[in-house]
Order: structure tokens, then sequence, then C-alpha cells
């Protein structure tokens, strides 16, 4: 290091060499010719102008996955978020690339996305080979049954609102004309409408081919904090309750207090200690990680000052951040686990 570069204050060095490390995103958004066609187009219109800001959070999570496609092959990211969230998400990752921002737009769902990748495989790993399922809960544009070779021995049940589910089985269709090498990898895959919202939602799944005696993989990405605590608990409880039934896994992201009470908001639900939690709901193992540790980061948080780097430095009691004065936002990476005495 040359006596200039010692001068310089620790800060600066850093955001020099982070500038280096820019993540390999297209400078040009690239759409798809698929999405030019009426049926498609026609299909994202009709999201554009029906659904509500649950639902379009699926679309947005799609892109995030389609434009961090150096680390995430999701053969459907671009088709399932549609034109609107793939300009939108590419202006604000151009302006974080001028102003060399420390956090990516979308760097949080890229990251979300391969813990939760990882974690389904090696949960289906810890079965050795015996029969399992997995059920995605509020599945929303999740592409994983066209993706995942892991799931190639299990069945696959994605819940979502029949709209959600509609639009999507017409995605994959067009999908599926427009090029022949769309596969899906998973063993079978059964779309089930269901709200979880509604009391009844577990007996509806077993009366569309749900085992409740096969081991499984319950998978809750983006969904739990959009729902009320009472409804969520519901929700927890009742996977807990299959942990004596068959082995059973959670994997799920939890948001603490300061996230979802930010204003103007649109969460509910949160729990500043899952690992505390899901015990005492049944759960027998728990594992909770936060975005930047060590198995949830992927290389993919360059900045030692960015956001998640700093939250990791500071207890997880502290509400605000003592150098600014901003909420300590924290999103929870858990899995959950329990299998019959």
């Amino acid at each position: 290091m040359s006596e200039t570069e010692k001068q310089k204050p620790q800060e600066e060095q850093v955001e020099e060499k982070s500038s280096a490390t820019w993540p390999d995103i297209e400078e040009e958004l690239v759409i798809p010719d698929v999405l030019q066609s009426e049926g498609v187009k026609k299909l994202h219109m009709s999201i554009q102008s029906e659904w509500d800001y649950l639902q379009k959070s699926a679309c947005q999570t799609a892109a995030g996955r389609a434009l961090w496609k150096h680390v995430i092959h999701d053969p459907l990211a671009h088709l399932f978020a549609g034109e609107t969230h793939l300009r939108n998400l590419h202006i604000k990752i151009q302006n974080d690339r001028v102003n060399n921002a420390r956090e990516v737009s979308g760097v949080i769902l890229a990251v979300r996305t391969l813990w939760f990748d990882t974690r389904i495989q090696a949960a289906l790993d810890s079965f050795h080979g015996d029969a399992a399922q997995v059920v995605l809960l509020g599945a929303g544009m999740d592409a994983r049954s066209y993706r995942l070779n892991c799931l190639n021995k299990s069945e696959v049940f994605e819940v979502d609102f029949s709209d959600v589910l509609q639009v999507k089985a017409s995605l994959v269709e067009a999908a599926v004309k427009s090029r022949e090498e769309l596969k899906m990898t998973a063993k079978s895959l059964v779309r089930v409408a269901i709200d979880i919202r509604d009391n009844e939602w577990f007996d509806k799944l077993k009366k569309s081919g749900f085992l409740p005696e096969v081991n499984t993989v319950w998978v809750l990405e983006g969904i739990l904090y959009y729902l009320s605590h009472t409804e969520a608990m519901q929700v927890l409880k009742l996977i807990a309750e299959k942990c004596a039934v068959t082995s059973t896994v959670l994997l799920a992201d939890f948001m603490n207090k300061p996230s979802a009470t930010l204003p103007n908001s649109v969460f509910d639900f949160y729990s500043d200690w899952p690992e505390q939690l899901l015990p005492s709901l049944g759960f027998s193992n728990v594992k909770l990680s936060q975005i930047g540790d060590p198995d949830a980061n992927f290389g993919l948080l360059h900045n030692p000052l960015n956001l998640f780097n700093k939250l990791l430095q500071l207890p997880r009691t502290a509400q605000i951040h003592p150098d600014d004065g901003t909420p300590c936002c924290r999103l929870y990476l858990v899995e959950a686990s329990g299998s019959p005495p």
C-alpha cells in the first residue's frame, strides 16, 4: 500500500475497492420476445390493473431473480416478472450504479432466494432418499419446480390465491410454446388455490393429494409478515404439529419489529426472536441467520460498510442505529425442524 493510500480514511479506501466489485448486472435491460406476445401482454395488464400489493409482490420477487441472473438461473423469472416490474427494478439498480451504492437494489431478494434454494436441498438430503413433499405456501411466481434439480424425487405443492395460480399457469403455457427446452425438474407439481388465512386451508391441501404422514419441507418465503399475528401463528402452529407425525422442516423468513412498523408499512406479523418462538410451538431444532451472515451472503455483499454488515455488529436488542438514528430493520432467515420421538 502506498503512503497516499495509508493516509486516506478507511471508509474512502473501502468505497474505492467496492466500485471494482460491482455486481455483474446488465446495463441495458433486455426484454424477452415472449413478453411482447399479445397473450402475455394481456396477462400482465390484468396483473397491473387487478392485483393488490400482496399479489404484485410475487412479480417484484421474480424481477429480482431475473435481474440477478448471474447468480440465479431462473428460466421463468423475466416472464413471471413482466416488463413493468423489470423496468422499475432496473432503474433502481442503475441509480445504485451511478451513486456507487453500498447495497444494490434486489440484493436481499437474491440472497434470500439462494438461502432458500440451498436449505431446500439440504432438507431433502436429510431425509436420506425417503419420499418427500415440498409445500410452497404463498408460492406466488416461484419457479423452483422448473429450476431445482433436487426436487426430482419430490411432490411439490404450490399454494396461493386462485387468480395468481391461474395467471401463472397461463404464463408457463406461453413459455412452453415459445421455447421447447423448458422442463419441470420436480417429480410432480400440484397447484392448490387456497387462502392460508382460511382456517380450513390444511384440509383443502389434503384433498389436493398432500399426505400428512410423508416427510415434508414447508417453504414460507416472503409471506409471514403479510399475515396478521393471529393468522401467522395459526399457520406456524399447524406446521409445528406435523413434527409429531413425520419429519418436518420449516424454512421461513421473519421481519423484526422495526421492519414491520415503518411508516406506511404494509406488513403486520413480526418476531424479534423466532429462535425462541418456534421451539415453544413444537420444533426441536432451530437455526437463525441474518442477511450478511456466512451462510446468508453468497459473496453478494462486497462492501464491509453496507447496511447488513453494520447491523451484524449491533446487538439484536437495538431498535435504533446509534450512528444515524434509523430503525434497525432486520430480516431473519430461519430453519426449524422436528420429528416424531
